[in-house]
Parts: C-alpha cells; structure tokens; sequence
C-alpha cells in the first residue's frame, strides 16, 4: 500500500495542472492558479506571488485555509493578505476545497481520515507546499499556516500532524484537534465545547507527528461572544497545544511547558474592538498566543467587510497573525 501511494504521488505531482504556467515562476505580484491530485483527492489552488519575487531568494510560505462558504479569492479579499504579503515579502498559498466534497465549501475536518498524517484532505495541502517548494524559492524553515472557522480547524490538523512542515500556525475562531471525530460530535463541539480533554488531544496531536522533540508555535484568536464556535473551543485549543509542545519538549508529560500565561496584556483600537493578549513563553519563546476579542462574534477581526467572516472595527487579525509567524523558524 505504501508503495503504491508513493507513486500515485509522484504521478499527481507529474500531472499537475498548471494554467499557462508550465513550471515556471509566475511574474511578480500575481496569481498562478492550479490543481492537485493524490489517492485521497483532487483540489484547486491559488498562490500569491508577491511585488519584488525573485527566483533565487528564498521567501517564507503562508498557508491560507478559507472558512465555509469561502473560496481562496474571497479569503484573499477578507483578509487583505497579499497586500500583507506584498509589504512583508512572503507566498501565499491558497487551498481550495471542492464543492463536490462539501456543499458549503468546508474543509472536512470532522472526518476521521482527514484528522491523520499521510491521508485525506491534510495530506492534498501538503502535497501542495511540495508542489510551491519544488517550484518556487522557498525558505522551508519559514512554512506556516493560519485559517478561519473550518480552516482554523483543519489548521489544528495540519499543525499537529505535520509539525515537521509547519514552523508556526493560527487558529481563528476554530478548535482543538481532533475535537470530535464525526459530524454529529463536530456539531455539538462547536456549540458546547470539545467532550474530549484538551491534554488528551495534546498528546494525541504529538504523536500524529511521529512523537517528535520538537515544538509547536501557535497563535489562537477567538471573539468572546462567537455563537457559531463556542469561544471555549479557543481555550481547549490553548491547552491542547500546551500540551503537546510539554510532549514535544522533552518526550514526556511533565508541565515542564507552563500552562499559566506568562504575561497577560490589554489592548484596544480605537473605534474597534478591545482585546486580552495571553503569552505562554518558555525558553525565552513564545509558544501558544492567545487573543480574545470583546464582544466579537464568528469573525476576522479588520477583514474588508464586503466579505463573509468580517469584523471591520479592528484590530486586524492578519497583522497579528504575521507578525506572530515572523518570530518562528523551524
């Protein structure tokens, strides 16, 4: 079995379709739009190649996983990312899900075969950071990923399972991982909150990776009164990843990662939304990061508001989140 998907891979990779592209690097400040195959699927994609992109300088990748009812034009326009990317010099790389696998265009985080290493649609997303590496110049030291509602979500999959990959993620206004492994379980998680203890999944997300002595930046933004993903999902979320960088730390469950902030700060934007920062720092680093926003529902806080998931009174998430991924390297 093993050798058979193997090949399949590299016969997807080969096939891969590639709009007037033909592998070679696009102009700079434009989309390359294309599409990916692998046993477990099929999906298109979008990649942001920003102002200034040169072939032989490396640049770091975001990952970009859209919300349901979202494809990767719409979260591009929410976000404001590739003006983010233009300024700051980074790819963007923008998954799309299919609506032949989801009506509503979630990414299926609630099935159990996208919740493992090597299967479902986490392993399409990666094949595509492949794809961007072999094609692009990539510092693969500076590879994250950060998402909205079932994408932050699958972002926790792809974290966790992945954590060789990904140098640091975000979670907005999503949940822990593996929450719940079916729909109906998903459905009540989001309403109540995870049945499943968050050191439980900590330890599970660890050994998705392999069991691995490495750690797990994350960045967690929820609104605190988001009636769609119960805000305590933020909080299972932190802990959950708590746990698996004290995993990840030395190779045992021994709160040598501290699971009380180190540093608890207040902010606000003027005419926008106020905010409570929670700093989980250990070694000199900043591990877990949590924001939680007053009064704020299922949202991206200073998204465009012609789109779906914007609260345009700020603060803006994509800066947070940027600036959060630029102190990590893997």
């Amino acid at each position: 079995m093993k050798r058979s998907h193997g090949a399949f891979v590299r016969t997807g990779a080969l096939l891969l379709v590639l709009f007037a592209l033909s592998g070679a690097p696009a102009h700079a400040g434009s989309w390359v739009s294309g599409y990916y195959t692998n046993p477990w699927g099929a999906r298109g994609f979008q990649l942001w190649v920003p102002t200034g992109y040169q072939p032989g300088e490396a640049l770091p990748l975001v990952v970009a996983l859209h919300g349901c009812f979202q494809n990767p034009d719409q979260f591009a326009g929410l976000t404001r990312l590739n003006q983010k990317a233009d300024a700051e010099r980074f790819l963007v790389l923008y998954p799309n899900q299919a609506m032949i696998s989801n009506g509503t265009q979630c990414w299926n985080f609630m099935i159990a075969t996208n919740m493992e290493r090597g299967m479902g649609e986490p392993s399409i997303i990666v094949g595509m950071v492949d794809w961007v590496k072999s094609h692009y110049a990539v510092d693969a030291h500076r590879v994250y990923v950060g998402g909205v509602s079932a994408g932050a979500v699958m972002s926790s999959i792809l974290l966790a399972c992945y954590s060789d990959v990904f140098a640091a993620g975000m979670v907005g206004a999503g949940a822990m991982y593996k929450a719940a492994t079916t729909a109906s379980g998903s459905a009540y998680a989001m309403i109540f909150g995870s049945i499943y203890h968050p050191d439980d999944r900590g330890r599970d997300a660890w050994a998705c990776s392999g069991k691995p002595r490495r750690q797990v930046p994350v960045l967690v933004l929820h609104g605190s009164e988001d009636d769609v993903v119960n805000p305590i999902n933020g909080e299972q979320a932190v802990r959950q990843f708590l746990q698996t960088n004290d995993y990840g730390d030395d190779g045992a469950d021994n709160d040598s990662v501290p699971y009380r902030p180190t540093q608890v700060r207040y902010g606000d934007v003027p005419g926008g939304r106020r905010y409570t920062v929670k700093d989980y720092v250990y070694g000199g680093r900043l591990l877990v990061q949590k924001y939680e926003l007053q009064g704020m529902g299922h949202a991206w806080p200073g998204g465009d508001p012609s789109y779906l998931f914007s609260d345009p009174s700020g603060p803006d998430a994509t800066t947070f989140m940027w600036d959060f991924f630029k102190q990590h390297t893997r």
